[in-house]
């Protein structure tokens, strides 16, 4: 089997001692002109590093040249090429800084008709650095000073928090300062932003990052941090679920911390019960899709012969079968055969959760859910970006990822906060899934009470304040942990139906915008005012005040020489 070599002449004696050793029966060739017909796969290893535009314009030119025969690119660890740029390169395989199996398993799966992503952890930073750009401002410097000092900060907490330290005072000390620095930074963006004037990213938290969706304004990380590793064995719609599944049950199965700057429910599971609820509601997930795919091949064809689903019935399958969804991770969280003793009577766990719980209610804050599904049920394109790309795109797959981790976590809240409430009134099931901390009846209510006035708080506060400036919060899984993103979309249609007093702040906001040019020509023109005043009217009477002592303080001067 051919496959085409570019590289310098040391590299390629290297390349393909790995690629011909065993019984592969690859066949590495460098010269294309002794191929005998088409190569199945093209290697380019990048020796210089040309310019971004260079090189898309080059890998444009060799996969138009070699087609249909996949390329894949080598690249060394200090390229210097951003995420983001490497991530729209479009290419069936990438991979930084490659070792000799993962290089063999690559040329295999694309072999077969996949796609490869690996990318190294970049070097860590002592901070972030300013854009270039004009000088900035009072408000711009504050701004940028003062989120160096807390990503700093940040960055200690987060060395101190891994591990965590075994004395519970000094991890919590470290939780609530992480908190408070968290305020702190939004407190900064709000007096002094806009938004975009701050980095996306700090340095333990994609917390500020923005998100993508279809029809968003603003596109999504386009590089998450650390390392990223993507490998899709097929190419569809069952291939890409594969890939996103593994991906997310690796992330699930760390039982992630909570970095989102918010306090969550699901922070009052054990450990364990939190991974076991975010796995189960991802095996409930890969139900829910198998059924609708079972639909999809039920429904009547086109005129093509393909199968088509309407987007309104896959959203009210969607939307039907998400209570029985989160009731059946409810029982699979408590254990459908668990027993424990309630006011002297063994009573059935599950049953009593389920009978006691109210999973019927939507999520508000979930984006639409049509994206989503379309893509990972008959692999739809996906508008990530303002570009209309394939679902095996690596930043489409990353979109996806950050769909379907936010629609974890949010069920994942939803029945956390139904526990917690069944274990107010059940002592003992609070030690089979609550943290040991919480079989303090106070600490417990402590929680509820704070997570009770966070929810008041937002929704009638920050949610307002978020669908009237068009951002949807998101939640990821990422590093071992659930950070929140902000996600840029209109938001228009769930403006219209707040109740009247979240139209009161928006219309607060509303107010602040139109008033604040107007009352900032006022206080400059005030300040013009004042400055002539002081300068030009009681500057000067000082000034003729004094110039008149000290005239006749000579005068008194003279006629004392005088009478001498």
């Amino acid at each position: 089997m051919p496959l085409l070599l570019f590289a310098e002449p040391l590299q390629q004696a290297g390349l393909r001692s790995w690629l011909e050793a065993g019984d592969s029966g690859w066949r590495v060739i460098s010269d294309p002109a002794s191929l005998d017909g088409a190569p199945k796969l093209v290697l380019w290893s990048l020796a210089a590093h040309p310019e971004p535009e260079a090189l898309e314009i080059e890998l444009r030119l060799l996969q138009e040249r070699w087609q249909p025969a996949p390329v894949l690119l080598l690249l060394h660890r200090h390229h210097g090429y951003s995420g983001s740029f490497l991530l729209r390169l479009g290419v069936a395989g990438l991979l930084e800084d490659p070792q000799a199996s993962g290089l063999i398993e690559a040329v295999r799966v694309l072999l077969a008709g996949g796609r490869v992503l690996e990318l190294a952890d970049p070097a860590a930073t002592t901070g972030p650095e300013l854009p270039a750009g004009p000088v900035l401002g009072l408000g711009g410097w504050l701004l940028f000073s003062g989120l160096q000092q807390i990503d700093a900060e940040l960055g200690v907490c987060a060395r101190l928090l891994d591990p965590p330290p075994a004395s519970p005072l000094s991890r919590l000390l470290l939780q609530g300062r992480r908190r408070e620095l968290l305020c702190a930074r939004r407190l900064l963006l709000w007096l002094w932003g806009p938004l975009h004037m701050a980095w996306p990213e700090p340095p333990f938290t994609a917390e500020a990052s923005p998100g993508p969706t279809a029809g968003s304004a603003s596109g999504l990380p386009s590089m998450p941090s650390g390392a990223l590793a993507i490998t899709l064995r097929q190419r569809n719609a069952e291939g890409l679920w594969q890939a996103l599944r593994q991906r997310l049950e690796q992330q699930a199965s760390h039982a992630p911390n909570n970095h989102s700057g918010q306090l969550l429910a699901l922070e009052g599971l054990a450990p364990e019960r939190r991974r076991d609820l975010l796995l189960a509601l991802l095996e409930q997930f890969a139900q829910l899709r198998d059924r609708l795919r079972h639909a999809l091949a039920d429904a009547p064809s086109d005129g093509g012969g393909a199968q088509v689903l309407p987007a309104e019935r896959l959203l009210q399958a969607w939307r039907t079968l998400q209570p029985d969804l989160r009731r059946e991770a409810l029982r699979q969280l408590a254990g459908t055969y668990v027993q424990l003793p309630r006011d002297g009577v063994l009573t059935p766990v599950a049953e009593q959760l389920l009978a006691v719980s109210d999973l019927s209610e939507s999520e508000p804050e979930l984006p639409d859910p049509e994206a989503m599904l379309t893509a990972l049920v008959q692999a739809t394109p996906l508008l990530v970006e303002g570009r209309l790309l394939p679902p095996d795109e690596p930043q489409a797959l990353l979109y996806l990822e950050l769909l379907l981790a936010n629609w974890l976590v949010r069920n994942a809240e939803r029945i956390s906060a139904e526990v917690l409430a069944a274990c107010a009134d059940w002592p003992e099931l609070r030690r089979y899934l609550l943290r040991p901390d919480l079989l303090s009846t106070r600490n417990l209510e402590r929680l509820r009470n704070q997570l009770n006035a966070q929810q008041r708080w937002s929704s009638w506060v920050v949610r307002p304040i978020q669908i009237y400036e068009s951002r949807r919060p998101l939640y990821q899984l990422q590093a071992g942990a659930i950070a929140c993103v902000d996600l840029s979309e209109p938001r228009d249609r769930e403006l219209r139906q707040l109740g009247p007093l979240q139209q009161l702040v928006t219309l607060a906001l509303e107010t602040r915008d139109a008033v604040a040019p107007q009352l900032q020509a006022l206080v400059r023109g005030l300040g013009d005012l004042l400055v002539v005043l002081l300068t030009q009217v009681v500057g000067r009477a000082i000034g003729l005040v004094g110039r008149g002592i000290l005239q006749g303080m000579g005068r008194g001067v003279a006629r004392d020489r005088a009478a001498q």
